[in-house]
């Protein structure tokens, strides 16, 4: 769109014509920001809270109405108790992050960076990893009888410990030597091990909060550029080359090929029309749409709640977004306000890529939609995220921005 100024009326006398001048992108961005920034951070903060206290009250009621027709009647009140029980932890792991902040949790980055690498590692260790549909991206944990999945907690702790080496490195980071390149071979490594699960998906989310707090954390634009170009379509090129269900995915999504799981989503969507089926009315889960409880948790959303169901969703997210750039632009503190940043944008992408995926905007994945699908290291990870970013509005200093 363009702007016109306009100029005096004696130079309009003289049959001068309005200078036109054209918003760039970067122009647009600031005006955004401009609008969004705040002075005092409590605000946006409870904004963000309560749109997550709203999606995980939304999940919890979407996972008891899938629960009602796909488990046994005997078995259905044990359901409903573990299906809480996720959620009131995670509601405590939020709070407790909170309590510690970016601040308070700082001192534990170095063990936490060594229980990821070492997490990361042992799930290619036989008799300790669990393989599910040919992946072995989870641990098994026999003392509570579960799983869990490394690569959440990675994206975790890897923000803070690129936030520290930020702040600690200063304008050094822009060193390409020094600063740069040891931060991103430590980011690839680890890159790499969730690639090898294989999980290309959650890599790649992985490889985009890592870069995008690096980006933001002070390093150059050209060293982003193109480690986000070899990075990512290197893990393209390696999954095309490597696995036939990528190469598969991939004709999926450019229609090439078909998939039943994809067309189904999109039939169960498109079932729900205006208002949804209602709540345990919804048929698609027992006509062979798999993982409705998790990977495709849009899906149920559309059919049992519709269009005004995907529009409330989406509008929670939308909000979640809005408050947290306020959110981030409101810390005064360089190290809470990289904290806050990646970690509230690591929540953002995985929720648009699990809605990219379901509607068919993305090739195949599995991706939970944060704090609505099921699963319970992915669901207390998300709440650890949001809990530590809100907790850098508990101390903001009287000092001049940084």
């Amino acid at each position: 769109m363009a702007r016109f100024r306009r100029r005096p009326a004696a130079q309009l006398a003289g049959m001068e014509l309005p200078e036109e001048h054209q918003l760039t992108f970067a122009e647009r961005l600031d005006g955004l920001t401009r609008r969004a920034f705040v002075l005092d951070p409590t605000g946006p903060a409870l904004g963000v809270f309560f749109c997550v206290l709203a999606l995980i009250a939304l999940g919890f009621l979407l996972q008891v109405s899938h629960a009602a027709t796909t488990v046994p009647p005997e078995a259905l009140q044990g359901e409903i108790v573990h299906l809480l029980g996720y959620r009131l932890l995670g509601l405590a792991v939020m709070l407790g992050a909170f309590h510690l902040g970016p601040r308070g949790i700082k001192r534990f980055v170095p063990a936490l960076t060594a229980v990821v690498i070492l997490t990361l590692a042992a799930v290619y260790v036989p008799f300790v990893n669990a393989h599910v549909n040919g992946s072995r991206r989870w641990l098994e944990l026999p003392i509570v009888s579960t799983t869990v999945q490394p690569s959440e907690l990675a994206r975790v702790v890897i923000v803070l410990w690129v936030a520290g080496r930020c702040v600690q490195l200063g304008p050094r980071v822009q060193d390409a030597r020094t600063g740069y390149l040891p931060m991103l071979l430590f980011g690839l490594m680890l890159f790499g091990l969730i690639l090898g699960e294989p999980d290309i998906g959650g890599a790649l989310l992985f490889l985009i909060c890592f870069i995008s707090t690096l980006w933001v954390g002070g390093a150059r634009q050209s060293h982003v550029a193109s480690s986000v170009v070899l990075g990512g379509g290197g893990a393209l090129l390696l999954g095309v080359s490597l696995f036939a269900y990528v190469r598969e995915r991939l004709a999926v999504w450019i229609g090439e090929s078909s998939n039943d799981q994809v067309t189904r989503a999109a039939e169960a969507i498109a079932s729900g029309d205006l208002f949804g089926v209602g709540f345990g009315h919804g048929g698609f889960r027992n006509a062979n749409l798999q993982y409705m409880q998790s990977d495709y948790v849009f899906a149920l959303v559309g059919e049992e709640l519709g269009f005004v169901g995907i529009l409330v969703v989406l509008g929670l997210l939308f909000s979640y977004v809005w408050f947290s750039l306020r959110l981030v632009l409101s810390i005064r503190e360089r190290y809470d306000a990289l904290v806050a940043f990646g970690l509230l944008v690591s929540v953002a992408f995985q929720a648009m890529l699990h809605v990219q995926v379901v509607t068919g905007l993305a090739p195949p994945k599995g991706m939970n939609l944060p704090f609505i699908s099921e699963g319970g290291s992915a669901l207390i990870a998300s709440c650890l995220a949001i809990g530590l970013a809100l907790g850098a509005v508990r101390r903001v200093p009287d000092s001049p921005r940084s």
